[in-house]
């Protein structure tokens, strides 16, 4: 379906303020409700696919806790063709004992879907790499921490 420019840019604005009102501390994950439709389809490089608003905020409350000193910066976003957002951000985590922060590129594409929302969102990550960091840095998760499934649906189809 093809939307106009103007409707897909308002959408991506008001997901990226919502992205940087998160980093900011001043909401939650779970904010990001608002933006998606209720079938949506949620991408993640370690806890695979997840489906339906419900099951992402349900993912969305797990993968984040024990996260609080992780940052997801926003370097910059575009739209590409009709319905296409790519969002670049970058993944910081907490300082190692060398007092540096090790980061990570990450890459999210999401599809529009019409009345504000998307209908798709898959991360990019290499997970190897933030393994690597997290080992290199010591950090060990907090009791409150949630790690992802031992087997998750890899099928990265769109709906």
């Amino acid at each position: 379906m093809t939307f106009p420019r103007s409707e897909v840019e308002a959408a991506a604005r008001s997901y990226i303020a919502t992205r940087e009102a998160i980093e900011r501390g001043e909401q939650n994950w779970d904010a990001l409700k608002a933006h998606f439709t209720d079938d949506a389809v949620y991408i993640d490089p370690a806890w695979g696919r997840v489906e339906g608003i419900e099951a992402i905020m349900h993912f969305w409350d797990e993968s984040m806790r024990g996260l609080e000193d992780w940052d997801f910066p926003i370097e910059g976003w575009a739209i590409m063709g009709d319905d296409i957002l790519l969002v670049k951000w970058t993944q910081i985590l907490p300082a190692g004992p060398d007092g540096n922060r090790p980061t990570q590129s990450g890459i999210s594409t999401l599809r529009y879907a019409g009345n504000n929302k998307f209908d798709y969102d898959e991360d990019l990550l290499n997970m190897p790499h933030v393994n690597e960091d997290l080992r290199a840095t010591g950090w060990r998760p907090s009791p409150e921490f949630v790690f992802p499934p031992s087997s998750v649906n890899r099928d990265w189809s769109r709906p």
